[in-house]
């Protein structure tokens, strides 16, 4: 597991369902975190450079004639000083401008060139790390869902990937164009004169002290800032997603107690972040302008001495000018280290997610045809968290077209069963089987084919009712996915939409009913005819009246096939072949309704409470 793992007011629970996050005040924020591998984050950004070698070779290209326009320009002014404007020749002078402006109108020219490729150059690359990140996303275990954060995992996708464009479409144009710039200009000033050019590289020890001084404090500052931005980005997505319950509760004042906290945490961070980086351009400011006092008096003391022989004025104007251009581009590096190091910090967060395990198929795994649907748990072991095992030497039997029920109280591990039979988890030990082959010589897609889940908290897309109906199968006709409504007794509300079968559904179709959504799930369920069927709480928000059409359809659809029903409402599985309690993580009975009421044991408890409150009628 990551080392990006959640802690105090994110912590989620290693066991699904175990319980929420927290909010508000008074819970930890977890240890602070910072950059572990600046050199091999960089290393890995720099690859997905390589494919764009031709085009860095333009943009490096345009930079050195940029750079080049710098030089000529100095030296062009320099002559205009001590042989035009000296001389007071306006004929001469009007010659060097013309020249000047031709010059200079080349170097905006390939300055612009140079930011527009380079731009493009970093939306691939963005685009290309968005889409290797949204890859990894789709592969990785599930259980990293279940222990960090939806909407941290969202700021890594968007904001951290945007800092990672952002900065590689500015940052790196300047630092390119700045260090070739620096070499020029260095050149420029050693043969212009080599006193002068050691005089002026004496502070450069003290800028190179002091700047990593800076950058190594900022590295941290910066780390932290990105780890907040994707806490506040977490706690909002929980907000909007939990409004109803916030406000049934009248939680509003705890809610923004936590996020005006959140908040404040990341003002902090980003306050000290900007602070310290923002240290960088006043230092490096206050250095250069020590070193022109230093260079203007040596020049000045050269040319009095030598009479104008060694040294001019112009002489001066331009290495006093390359000075300008030579700490410019190392200014502009400085300022440039806060966004820098905010798009290691979010690039380190990217890669970490990337470097997640992933869901893998054993070497030579099978891919699994036709399927009876012959089922069996082998002394099953599971646990979330290792040490901690739900399940306990679990083992259990379902036969082709047998309708399997699993009851129990809540927690006992009747989902957990559900969640190895579908390999979203793969146990700690034993065996489970499809018509007698191991799950994990199987690969995971083939064996999820085979299997149609109803769940109690349905999720429907941002689509049209019929793409969600057809989702399982896309090459379903329209008469298909309609006969599949009927079936399900979801086309009685379907018309009667707005755009009926087209109508669009919105953010997990909340304007419909709990019971409705589940009626689209069941729907979805019977286009996609599954061989194993799994109906977990399947009708639990719907009205009796619709459950019991919606039993009837679902007998029709359990007919010869393996099914698993999970269900509180232990009336609706009366007929079942076979019925599991599951209490603690083991099986304690197994039998029909009636012999498991015959023994008088746990499920007979369970059975005759439900009934005592009306929950069996």
């Amino acid at each position: 597991m990551s080392d990006n793992k959640k802690t105090g007011r994110y912590a989620r629970p290693e066991t699904p369902g175990a319980g929420g996050r927290g909010h508000g005040p008074g819970r930890g924020m977890g240890p602070k975190q910072r950059p572990k591998n600046i050199r091999g984050t960089l290393g890995r950004l720099v690859g997905y450079l390589k494919g764009h070698l031709g085009r860095m070779g333009i943009v490096l290209l345009f930079a050195a004639v940029s750079a080049g326009v710098t030089v000529v320009g100095t030296q062009l002014v320099s002559y205009a000083i001590d042989n035009f404007i000296a001389a007071a020749n306006m004929e001469g002078l009007l010659s060097i401008i013309g020249i000047l402006l031709a010059v200079y109108l080349v170097g905006i020219i390939c300055q612009y060139l140079q930011n527009i490729l380079m731009v493009r150059i970093s939306m691939r690359i963005t685009a290309r790390i968005r889409m290797d990140l949204f890859d990894k996303m789709e592969d990785i275990r599930l259980q990293y869902y279940d222990t960090h954060n939806s909407g941290d995992l969202m700021s890594r996708l968007t904001n951290d990937v945007d800092n990672i464009g952002n900065t590689l479409s500015q940052s790196v144009t300047q630092l390119f164009s700045g260090a070739i710039t620096v070499i020029s200009v260095l050149v420029a000033m050693i043969l212009l004169n080599g006193w002068l050019t050691l005089i002026a590289m004496v502070t450069i020890p003290l800028t190179l002290l002091g700047s990593r001084s800076v950058m190594r404090i900022s590295r941290r500052a910066f780390s932290q800032r990105q780890k907040d931005l994707g806490e506040v980005n977490g706690y909002v997505e929980e907000f909007i997603s939990g409004q109803k319950t916030i406000k049934i509760f009248n939680r509003e004042a705890y809610v923004q107690e936590g996020f005006d906290q959140l908040n404040e945490e990341l003002r902090r961070s980003g306050t000290k972040a900007e602070s310290v980086s923002g240290i960088m351009g006043p230092m490096m400011n206050a250095i250069n302008n020590f070193t022109y006092l230093l260079v203007t008096v040596a020049g000045s003391v050269i040319i009095i001495s030598s009479g104008g022989a060694s040294l001019t004025a112009g002489n001066v104007f331009a290495f006093l000018t390359y000075m300008k251009n030579f700490g410019r581009p190392l200014n502009e590096a400085a300022n440039l280290m806060n966004s820098i190091l905010s798009a290691l910090a979010g690039a380190e967060r990217v890669f970490a997610v990337m470097d997640e395990t992933k869901e893998e198929d054993a070497p030579g795994a099978l891919e699994l045809q036709d399927i009876r649907g012959d089922i069996a748990f082998e002394n099953v072991t599971f646990s979330y968290e290792e040490g901690k095992p739900v399940m306990k030497g679990v083992s259990l039997t379902a036969y082709p077209g047998e309708q399997v029920a699993i009851v129990g109280p809540t927690g006992a591990g009747k989902t957990t069963i559900i969640s190895l039979l579908t390999r979203f988890y793969d146990i700690d030990s034993g065996r489970i089987t499809i018509d007698g082959y191991d799950l994990r010589d199987l690969k995971r897609d083939s064996v999820r084919r085979h299997v149609g889940m109803v769940l109690q908290d349905t999720f429907l897309f941002a689509e049209t009712v019929r793409e969600n109906i057809r989702y399982g199968r896309p090459d379903a006709t329209d008469e298909e996915v309609e006969a599949a409504a009927k079936m399900a007794n979801a086309h009685s509300f379907i018309i009667h939409m707005p755009q009926g079968y087209d109508t669009i559904l919105g953010d997990n179709a909340g304007e419909l009913s709990q019971g409705q959504r589940q009626l689209l799930s069941i729907a979805r369920v019977i286009l996609f005819n599954p061989s194993v069927l799994i109906l977990d709480e399947a009708t639990s928000s719907i009205d009796t009246r619709t459950e019991l059409k919606i039993q009837e359809a679902m007998l029709k659809l359990m007919e010869g096939r393996t099914s698993f029903i999970i269900a509180h409402r232990l009336s609706t599985i009366k007929n079942a072949d076979k019925i599991l309690v599951i209490n603690k993580g083991e099986v304690v009975e197994q039998g029909t309704h009636q012999e498991l009421l015959d023994r008088d044991g746990f499920y007979a408890g369970l059975y005759n409470s439900q009934f005592k409150t009306g929950m069996a009628l």
